[in-house]
């Protein structure tokens, strides 16, 4: 049954909402981090996130096991792991640095992935993927802001690498999701990142306070609904569409971040977020302009 117009926009108006209400998800995710550190090491915060979660989403896998049969084997323990890597960056640049800045250094993945497409994928380089690339790098450097006094802040460095293997495990999803389904790719990711994820937690493991326990949980409960409504937004909506959603999480992690630890955001932060900002749109602007021209 073809779709009215009237249909379709009310569809993509409840994506883009979905997709707001990630970035509120993922800047909550953030605050929890900084709350537990330092006392929760970044490798129980990841196990815990994949306990919970996996817990979340397993009566949905019991009541639906067709979704386990998968085209690929090594592929799902070789995303998993990356997939644990890129969290556990993220946690640790949230513990020690301050939470705009790091936020800001995790809307680089888009840029990671053009790079990589180009290199790993033989994806000819369009001009205008090129110049966001470029714009990129230099919003990267003025958050960043090399050789200024204090130097390069090891926190920052961890939330790019976050973002650097974020935009690793996109190119690896790329090809699977051409033969394995979004459900089974999920399944998939939740089940394979718990037992890898408890081989490092176990090497650092201090047993979590009742309240600290409560956060692990509701972490867990928060990035399975994340990823859940990613998935339905995408369904709903065109990714150009609702991708630049996802920063509105700057604002609204600077607003959290100032309200309970008293951080401020300083100028450059909010400078480089803008270009990155813009790069990620032109990046989104050719990928829809080529899919038009391509109809």
């Amino acid at each position: 049954m073809t779709r009215t117009a009237a249909e379709i926009d009310r569809s993509a108006m409840i994506g883009v909402g979905l997709m707001l209400l990630v970035a509120v998800i993922n800047a909550v995710d953030a605050v929890l981090v900084r709350l537990m550190s330092p006392a929760v090491h970044p490798f129980i915060i990841g196990f815990t996130r994949s306990l919970f979660g996996l817990l979340v989403v397993l009566p949905w896998i019991l009541a639906r096991p067709r979704i386990l049969r998968s085209h690929y084997r090594f592929r799902h323990v070789l995303r998993a792991a990356l997939k644990l890597a890129s969290l556990v960056a993220f946690f640790a640049a949230f513990a020690s640095a301050p939470l705009a800045d790091a936020t800001a250094m995790a809307f680089t993945a888009p840029i990671f992935v053009s790079i990589g497409a180009w290199v790993f994928l033989s994806e000819q380089p369009r001009a205008i993927r090129v110049v966001a690339s470029v714009l990129g790098f230099i919003g990267v450097l003025i958050v960043l802001r090399p050789g200024h006094g204090t130097g390069i802040s090891i926190g920052l460095l961890y939330a790019l690498l976050g973002a650097l293997l974020t935009g690793v495990i996109q190119l690896i999803l790329k090809p699977m999701s051409a033969r394995d389904s979004t459900e089974t790719l999920v399944a998939w990711n939740l089940i394979l990142t718990v037992p890898i994820a408890i081989i490092p937690a176990l090497w650092v493991w201090v047993t979590p306070t009742p309240a600290q326990w409560g956060f692990l949980a509701l972490q867990g409960v928060l990035g399975a609904l994340n990823m859940s409504l990613v998935t339905r937004a995408l369904s709903l909506a065109d990714a150009s569409l609702i991708a630049p959603m996802d920063f509105l999480r700057l604002p609204i992690v600077a607003f959290l971040a100032f309200m309970i630890f008293g951080q401020t955001v300083s100028v450059s932060t909010w400078i480089g977020a803008a270009v990155i900002f813009g790069a990620t749109l032109l990046m989104a602007r050719s990928a829809r302009s080529r899919k038009f021209r391509e109809i």
